[in-house]
């Protein structure tokens, strides 16, 4: 700094005018340097120097002022001074107050500010209507927190108990209104709470009173004073608090003098001086506030001469930040510096040619420079509701949008595809369409009897040649041999060229120029080939075009079809815009900007297809720019455009946000033209700064002013990395690489770069300087997740131009939240630290902070989105920094950080219900493990099973609507094929999924450790030899039949499938309930099942696939072991003989129409329902009577075949029949048809009549009595339980034990659905176990279908001893997120005479169905007291064991039974033997 001072030493006031009059030196980036200093040259005369301060100097305020330093007040790094407490409100506003209260009421308080002479009035709105509403206030006078009652009082206002004042609401409409008067001038605020009388309910704020500073009258500050040092401060803090915004001249007055009145206020009200001190500054620091003696000396240093060796020492100690005390210790000691020469005789003149040379001692040293004063180490969340951040966005399921799509024509290429496969069979080894501009290249190559043959054809009009070789390892070209050549080929060194000529298959209707090449056995491994056309080379994208012949069928191009799935029509329109698209920057992102009307048209598939298409640019899959040149402000206008565009969709359609912020981060800022012309600009600027005018910076910059692209940000950090790595070039082609830019894609560009940099080491620090600011201008375009240059964009900066160069000036957002600045600078400090907990913090308490502003129209709307993506991806970037701080974490810090990344996810999702609640789920876990709770970690572990469910469920959305869309796409566009198959993968790897699920995957052998699961969850212990087979879910596999015994390793098992045939075990991760079908099933057919958690054993077993395995499990473990030599033969020879199947088939008494369509359940017989209805009836009378047992109604045996007959059904029998028959011929897509012509059937009237008169006299409800729709509604749901006998699984497992399904006959149990807090399943012995002391029970929230159904997630599972009813152990908590609901109701279950038969369980096969769907909720267990309230869980659980035993001693032996709990009371809706 020394030397460089010269005539332009910056002058640095300590009260900056940097915030008022934004006109302070900053970086070219827009990067403030230290605004602690402000530029004044230092021969300036004085008064030109005092023009140029603030105008919060003395000359405007005062006197005393004038010997003392000023506070900061600038753009730089926020003062980290802490105020002690932030004093009133601008009183010029008459917004006193706005709280949200519980219910969604809202409640606003405004305040009009008094005249002399006028009365104060205060207006209290309130969303909430009632005719009962009272204001329940007093007033606050000086300090006193006492209730004073003031005289003046509203109409209507009664006295309560001299205590406080009851003034009636006003009610109009959905609001109350009631109005104050306050004519005491010493009253100083009003406080107040609000009664519903009617109701009891009371409206608090946060729990106390509603308190309402009331503005001070003038009369009363006139005879007050305050010092000035506190106006500055408290000017200071206001300014802080609104945003630093930058304020005129005008606004600066008006500012101090508002900060004056807010604290005279105070003084007013009764706060000492020195107590207002305390408040504003530390109390260890005020004695840095003294004034310095120094300054009334007769040989006083000038201030600016002091502030200039300020900025000196600063200058000499790295740039610190420093805080507002650091900042006044500085400005003293550089007094005391400048002192000590004074007092040796130096006149000041020669003091300030001194200080121009940089001769004056100084004791600043560089150890400043990596120390941070007054560092805040972590922020202080706020206590959030995370309720608030709730989200029910959901897009409009995409088979109910009627996307009517022409079926495309195809390309001339296209048909000579067709027509080649036709004729050459499936052979294929590799197969693509390149798109050549407008025109289309096609390679395929396939191997018929051993040959290797290729075919070329193309569109191309004009003539064509083909420039090729052979290659026996990649990248070589050798000459072919001369017969594998074509007629009329020529060779050449090392190559062949051959023309194309016109197709040989005469029935296309157009012609296409094509070559054949049939290649003999020669080790040859593919074909490098160029195009030439009058005289013009063609290539892939600037490099060979190659044919692979191998065998990989990756390489083989996909053909996905028809686009189902897909918004069809515009991935079509994209495809074909593509060759315009392809010319630069600016033609793509304003075409995309032409089709966003057309993407919300077709909805959510609509913006997928834009995602995709902007994916596949962004990672280099599409050309950048071809031949035609742009300037970047255009570019980044019309990023701008597309920007703006979208951030419309994102508030008009908020089922769509997820999407459009995916949209964003790949698209990039933009901005006006000034910041994209900064980059041809700047270019120019380091250049001339740096004298680096020739080889790659002259190519870059001939790149930049022809198109400048993401590449370039990569390009500035690539030259960045080689300067400091000491110039060693392969650190500037490893940053490259690592980027995915080589030599080939610098030489592709329309203006190549060829060389490699070559600086001199004289051009380091200049060079490091103008590129870092460089970058931050590239960024500031072309990287939509770049948090610098989003909170730069957001804060406001300011770049003066230079000369030919435009300047830039971006202005704060308006408005943003108090403190957020300070947040801002806090995530800038911590943004790289290696322990990230607090960072994480301050990121996502930025989010939350700014979130109520995405959802407002707002101009700077898309800069805070950006933020907002920055934020987002900050989080990510950093949990992966901070894996290594897990490694020796415990269970605790863990859960902590899975918490801060699923509130990440939260933020960021448009549908986040069930994130909330596995939020709120942490929440608890944390609260139970530090509270040293038992089940802690058996609450967290259903927490973790639920997260990983929901993100299960993600990435299934993921899938379902993006990849379709890459997939069609991508053939359209000729896309790489690895590309287009990890595109989902790659979009949940960009956001917190992936780094949420690897943290589960580290927590979860914690928990199962501490909470002693082991690696197992035993549903069936049973001890089996078999053949391990690998399979994806068992569905696909249930009907299938293995011809020797078979462990299965099944990725998904719903738990409502059937076991195959030949199947020995079922092992699976994932989590059926132990009550399931498919649980139930296997322990009937002594198949051993089972969940695995560990992922290691899953995989050791995986790699097993193919040999066989002895499986020995417990009720806790399986050992399990590979069966070698002759234990094989013995093994083998014992499951064969189990695997013989049943000795004798199943038989079953085919029942007879009794005459009657519905019976009461005193007539249930055995002839005339099945052991369902029987056993619900044998049970009525007999179990105590808080046992309570639904009324019930049956439509016996028979009723279907008599209906079936009825005249009014024949047609519906005849085609039965036809599709009987057709099912006799193995066809089994005649079960759907089946099914569906038996809800056709018609309902005879004596059906009706006898069914409602058994229903009435039974004292059920008769739907028929709310309308005709409503018996329909039962009709049909009786009709669905009839064709249930035609479900496949119940086909199947009849089939599989030879059961005649002719003989199958169906009675209907009619109850009336009692509507379930919670549903159970009861095991009177324990399933696992065997144990017959112990009940093994499953309870769910809500209706039972999600225990028995296939619904994921696991209920909340206990056991209790039977001579300990009242002590329930629980076994695991739920982790459902799913609850079923309904209203009053009638339920219609299946009863056939194939259920529960000696050795053979048929329950569970067919349906019940209820009259009405039930509403799916998603669960918050955090507020469910069978979670949360130890007694009432007790209380429950041990009524529901009691139940079961008491229905097992009923019926004396041990039963399967469910029920369902409602206000506390147990009822049983059904009971079985146990199987």
């Amino acid at each position: 700094m020394s030397n460089s001072i010269g005539r332009n030493v910056l002058h640095q006031s300590l009260l900056c005018s940097t915030v008022f009059e934004h006109q302070s030196k900053r970086h070219s980036s827009g990067i403030p340097a230290n605004s602690l200093f402000q530029a004044v040259s230092i021969n300036q005369p004085a008064g030109a120097s005092a023009a140029r301060k603030s105008p919060l100097s003395t000359k405007f305020y005062g006197t005393s002022l004038n010997a003392r330093p000023k506070m900061a007040m600038g753009r730089h790094r926020p003062v980290l001074i802490t105020p002690r407490a932030v004093l009133a409100v601008d009183s010029a506003s008459e917004l006193a107050g706005k709280f949200n209260l519980e219910g969604n009421v809202e409640l606003q308080v405004t305040v009009g500010a008094p005249t002399p002479g006028s009365l104060t009035q205060v207006n209290i709105e309130i969303s909430y209507s009632s005719n009962s509403l009272l204001l329940h206030w007093g007033a606050i006078r000086d300090k006193k927190e006492k209730w004073v009652l003031p005289s003046r009082q509203p109409d209507g206002t009664k006295n309560y108990k001299n205590r406080a004042l009851r003034t009636p609401f006003v009610s109009s409409a959905s609001k109350s209104f009631v109005k104050i008067e306050i004519d005491d001038p010493a009253i100083v605020a009003v406080e107040f709470l609000i009664l519903d009388e009617a109701q009891n309910k009371w409206f608090k704020s946060n729990g106390a009173n509603f308190h309402i500073k009331l503005p001070i009258r003038e009369e009363l500050i006139q005879n007050v004073s305050v010092p000035e040092d506190l106006v500055q401060t408290q000017a200071y803090l206001r300014w802080e608090r609104k945003g630093k915004q930058i304020y005129t001249p005008e606004q600066e007055k008006e500012e101090y003098e508002a900060a004056r009145t807010e604290l005279l206020e105070e003084i007013v009200r009764g706060t000492s001086v020195e107590d207002l001190r305390a408040k504003l500054t530390n109390k260890n620091d005020r004695q840095e506030i003294k004034e310095s003696s120094s300054h009334g000396t007769k040989n006083a240093i000038p201030d600016d001469l002091v502030q200039i060796q300020s900025y000196i020492r600063w200058e000499r100690a790295g740039k610190p930040n420093y805080s507002a005390d650091q900042q006044l210790r500085e400005f003293e000691e550089a007094r005391k510096e400048l002192q000590s020469e004074l007092e040796k005789g130096i006149s000041l003149d020669e003091i300030r040619k001194k200080i121009t040379k940089g001769e004056i001692q100084t004791k600043a040293s560089d150890q400043l420079k990596t120390k941070k004063y007054f560092r805040t180490e972590r922020i202080q969340r706020k206590q959030r509701d995370f309720m608030q951040i709730l989200n029910k966005h959901v897009a409009e399921p995409t088979e109910k949008k009627n996307i009517s799509v022409e079926p495309k024509a195809l390309t001339p290429v296209e048909l000579f595809v067709k027509a080649t496969e036709e004729q050459e069979g499936d052979s294929i080894l590799n197969k693509k369409i390149y798109k050549l501009a407008d025109k289309e290249l096609l390679v395929l190559a396939h191997k018929p009897g051993g040959k290797t043959k290729i075919h070329l054809a193309t569109d191309f009009k004009e003539p064509l040649i083909l420039h090729w070789a052979l290659s026996k390892k990649a990248g070589e070209w050798l000459a072919p041999p001369p017969s594998v050549m074509p007629a009329g080929s020529v060779s050449l060194s090392g190559a062949v060229e051959t023309k194309f000529t016109t197709s040989s298959l005469a029935d296309l209707p157009y012609q296409v120029q094509s070559i054949e090449i049939e290649i003999e056995e020669g080790g040859y491994v593919g074909m490098p080939f160029v195009l030439q056309s009058d005289g013009n080379w063609i290539k892939n994208k600037g490099s060979d075009f190659y044919v692979d012949f191998s065998y990989e069928s990756e390489q083989v191009q996909q053909d996905f079809g028809d686009g189902k799935g897909t918004a069809k029509a515009l991935l079509e329109k994209i495809a074909g815009l593509e060759i315009e698209a392809q010319k630069s920057f600016m033609h793509r992102f304003n075409i995309a900007a032409d089709l966003i009307q057309e993407a919300k048209e077709a909805g959510e598939l609509g913006f997928a297809g834009i995602l995709a298409w902007m994916r596949f640019m962004a990672t280099r899959q599409l050309i950048w720019n071809k031949n035609y040149n742009v300037k970047p402000r255009e570019i980044s206008k019309a990023q701008d455009r597309l920007t703006d565009l979208l951030q419309n969709v994102y508030i008009s359609n908020p089922e769509y946000r997820e999407i459009v912020r995916m949209i964003l981060s790949t698209v990039g800022r933009g901005g006006e033209g000034d910041v994209g012309q900064r980059i041809r600009d700047e270019i120019l600027v380091i250049q001339r700064n740096n004298n680096c005018k020739g080889g790659m910076m002259e190519e870059w910059h001939q790149k930049l002013h022809n198109n400048t692209s993401p590449d370039d940000v990569i390009i500035c950090q690539a030259l960045i990395d080689y300067i400091k790595s000491d110039f060693d070039i392969s650190a500037y082609w490893k940053t490259l690489n690592d980027n995915g830019i080589t030599k080939e894609r610098l030489l592709s560009y329309d203006r190549a770069i060829h060389s490699e940099p070559n600086f001199r080491r004289d051009q380091k620090d200049g060079l490091l300087r103008d590129l870092g600011n460089y970058m931050r201008t590239l960024k500031a375009v072309h990287s939509g997740a770049d948090l610098e240059s989003a909170i730069t964009n957001c804060l406001g900066y300011r770049s003066e131009g230079q000369g030919f160069m435009v300047g830039v000036q971006i202005n704060p957002i308006p408005n943003l939240p108090s403190g957020f600045p300070e947040l801002l600078q806090f995530v800038s400090e911590h943004v790289e630290d290696r322990n990230v907990e607090a960072l994480l913090e301050g990121l996502l308490e930025a989010r939350q902070e700014i979130r109520p502003l995405l959802f407002k129209h707002n101009d700077r709307l898309k800069d805070l989105l950006f933020l907002d993506i920055a934020l987002e991806s900050s989080v990510r970037t950093a949990i992966e920094r901070g894996y290594e701080e897990l490694n020796e974490a415990g269970p605790e810090k863990i859960m902590y950080f899975v918490s801060l990344i699923l509130e990440n996810l939260a933020l960021s999702s448009d549908d986040n219900e069930d994130l909330i609640y596995c939020l709120k789920g942490w929440g608890n876990a944390l609260s139970m493990s530090k509270s040293k709770s038992d089940n802690w970690a058996l609450f967290a572990k259903s927490v973790l099973d639920r997260t990983r469910l929901a993100l299960a469920s993600k990435a299934d959305w993921y899938q379902k609507v993006l990849q379709p869309s890459a997939e069609y796409l991508g053939t359209l566009l000729s896309v790489d094929k690895w590309a287009v198959d990890i595109f989902t993968e790659e979009m949940i790897r960009a956001g917190s999924a992936a780094a949420l699920s690897l943290l589960l995957n580290r927590l979860d052998p914690v928990l199962r450790k501490t909470a002693s699961l082991g690696s197992w969850q035993v549903i069936s212990p049973v001890e089996v030899f078999g053949y391990v087979a690998v399979v994806d879910e068992l569905l696909a596999v249930q009907d299938k039949s293995y011809d020797r015994p078979t462990i299965l390793l099944a990725r998904r098992v719903k738990g409502e499938e059937e076991i195959p045939d030949g199947t020995v075990a079922v092992l699976t991760a994932d989590m059926p309930d132990v009550l399931s079908h498919v649980s139930v099933r296997a322990r009937n057919c002594k198949v051993c099942f089972a969940t695995c958690f560990d992922p290691n054993i899953l995989a050791d077993l995986q790699s097993n696939e193919g040999k066989m395995l002895h499986l020995k499990p417990t009720s806790a473990d399986i050992a399990y072991s590979v069966v070698e030599g002759s234990e094989l033969q013995d093994s083998s020879s014992s499951n064969l003989k189990e695997e013989d199947g049943p000795s004798s088939s199943v038989t079953l008494v085919k029942k007879q129409f009794a005459g009657r369509y519905a019976i009461t359940s005193d007539e249930f017989t055995g002839e005339l329902v099945g052991a369902k209805s029987r056993n619900i009836a044998y049970l009525k009378g007999k179990v105590p009577s808080w046992i309570g047992i639904p009324t019930s109604v049956a439509l016996p045996f028979g009723v279907f075949e008599k209906v079936l007959s009825d005249d009014i059904n024949q047609a519906v029998a005849e085609k039965l029949q036809i599709l009987k028959q057709k099912l006799g011929e193995e066809d089994h897509s005649a079960l759907r048809e089946i099914r569906e012509t038996v809800l056709q059937m018609k309902a005879p009237n004596q059906l009706v009549q006898e069914l409602k008169t058994e229903m009435k006299s039974s004292g059920m409800p008769w739907p028929g009595d709310e309308g005709e729709q409503r018996w329909e509604q039962a009709w049909m749901a009786i009709k669905k339980v009839w064709a249930s006998k035609w479900n496949e699984r119940a086909f199947f497992s009849t089939r599989r034990v030879k059961l005649d399904h002719e003989y199958l006959c169906m009675a209907v149990l009619v109850q009336e659905i009692i509507n379930a807090d919670y549903a159970f399943v009861i095991h009177t012995t324990n399933p696992s176990s065997g144990d017959s002391s112990e009940i093994y029970a499953e309870v769910v929230k809500g209706l039972g279908e999600t225990l028995v159904g296939a619904y994921p997630g696991r209920a909340l599972s206990f056991v209790c001893k039977k001579n300990d009813l009242k002590s329930p152990r629980v076994l695991g908590y739920p982790s459902k997120p799913i609850g079923l609901f309904i209203r009053r109701s009638i339920i219609f279950r299946s009863d056939s005479n194939g259920e529960d038969l000696e050795g053979y369980a048929g329950a569970g096969l067919y349906d019940s169905v209820p009259m009405d769907e039930a509403e799916k909720v998603v669960l918050d267990y955090s507020s469910d007291r069978l979670i949360t309230d130890g007694h009432f869980q007790q209380s429950i659980l041990s009524s529901i064991a009691r139940a079961g035993c008491e229905i097992e001693e009923l019926f004396g032996s041990a039963q399967d039974i469910e029920g369902v709990v409602r206000d506390g009371k147990i009822y049983v809706v059904q009971t079985r033997p146990q199987m």
